[in-house]
């Protein structure tokens, strides 16, 4: 990944194409949980960071074509072809086969839809806030279906599996990633 985009031209981005406050938060989640990840990998905090920010570009003006239009756009507007991939790689098996190869693709397919999972979990909670969540609260609503019941459990057992890490470990970790970023998602 020679190429970098600065994280400012990526957030710009990301605001041009989505409107919704929701899908920002969403991004900045996930820009978290990449950050966070992307140190226990000794590997770039910036640049996992924007591919997480970047991850959903398409999915409010073309949401029937995810993860297929947002490589168009990136690509139009000069994003790096590494983190074009990484971005798309997270509708494995959902609406493109591009399998995560890369730590970060890896990494971006199991916490994506995790993220979710964490911000309706700390949002139960009397403080609202991911700071006081702990990892058996996590883990009782994983086990929940009807929680948070559009939250795909198997895409992120799958992406534990891929990483080689445990659920639980995995779960830590994106709470710990959103704590760094709680003002930001206003958790």
């Amino acid at each position: 990944m020679s190429e970098k985009m600065e994280r400012e031209t990526a957030w710009q981005l990301l605001c041009e194409y989505n409107q919704s406050e929701a899908l920002r938060k969403h991004g900045l989640a996930v820009e978290g949980v990449m950050r966070h990840f992307a140190k226990i990998y000794g590997e770039d905090a910036e640049v996992w960071g924007v591919i997480g920010l970047l991850h959903d570009l398409d999915y409010e003006m073309y949401p029937y074509e995810h993860c297929v239009k947002s490589q168009e756009l990136m690509k139009e507007h000069g994003v790096p072809q590494s983190y074009i991939r990484a971005a798309a790689s997270h509708g494995y098996g959902i609406v493109v086969d591009i399998k995560p190869e890369t730590n970060a693709e890896k990494v971006l397919y199991t916490i994506d839809e995790l993220t979710g999972l964490v911000a309706a979990s700390a949002l139960m909670r009397p403080s609202k806030s991911v700071m006081d969540l702990e990892l058996k609260s996590v883990k009782k609503k994983f086990k929940t279906a009807s929680f948070a019941a559009g939250v795909d459990r198997q895409v992120i057992l799958n992406g534990c599996e891929m990483l080689g890490r445990t659920l639980e470990d995995v779960i830590e970790h994106t709470i710990l990633g959103m704590r760094e970023v709680n003002e930001a998602i206003g958790l």
